[in-house]
């Protein structure tokens, strides 16, 4: 007799087993391919917030995988996507968009570099200016030059026959 209700219990969580596999099979299938497509398209707009460096399309961070599910979930309500990155704006801020708008906080990231680059230039532009005018500007009184052949300050007193 405990034979047979191990049996029958072993048929029970088999079938239910098949069961779950078979509704799960059954709800992969009902996935719209577009939709798939659409939201992979809108999802690598979105930062991942933990991987940073990736979208939210390409991370496998379980925070990604729930952006994910909440941009697929608006897509099928019928939000556009301008309302789907609206909202991920409104709840995570500009950071969450791959590519921010340029505005007042993000002008200097934006500009930064080229601001940088642009003073460095200015104060090479200089120093070569100076160098370059500096050879006639560095004459003692008699008109003789106070740098040695390097360019350097001359350290060695004049020889005695050119002193006065």
């Amino acid at each position: 007799m405990a034979l047979r209700t191990l049996k029958a219990l072993w048929l029970g969580v088999l079938l239910a087993c098949l069961t779950v596999l078979a509704s799960t099979a059954q709800a992969q299938k009902t996935i719209d391919p577009a939709l798939d497509e659409h939201v992979n398209r809108l999802a690598s707009e979105l930062r991942c917030l933990v991987c940073q460096n990736q979208t939210v399309a390409d991370s496998q961070a379980p925070l990604a995988m729930q952006l994910k599910q909440i941009v697929r979930e608006q897509l099928a309500q019928g939000a556009s996507d301008q309302q789907v990155r609206d909202f991920m704006v409104e709840r995570y801020g500009d950071f969450v968009l791959y590519r921010p708008p340029v505005s007042g906080v993000t002008a200097l990231l934006w500009m930064g570099p080229v601001l940088l680059f642009a003073l460095g230039a200015g104060l090479l532009a200089l120093h070569w200016r100076a160098r370059r005018l500096g050879g006639a500007h560095n004459l003692d009184e008699e008109g003789d030059s106070v740098l040695d052949d390097d360019g350097l300050p001359s350290t060695s007193p004049k020889p005695e026959s050119l002193r006065s």
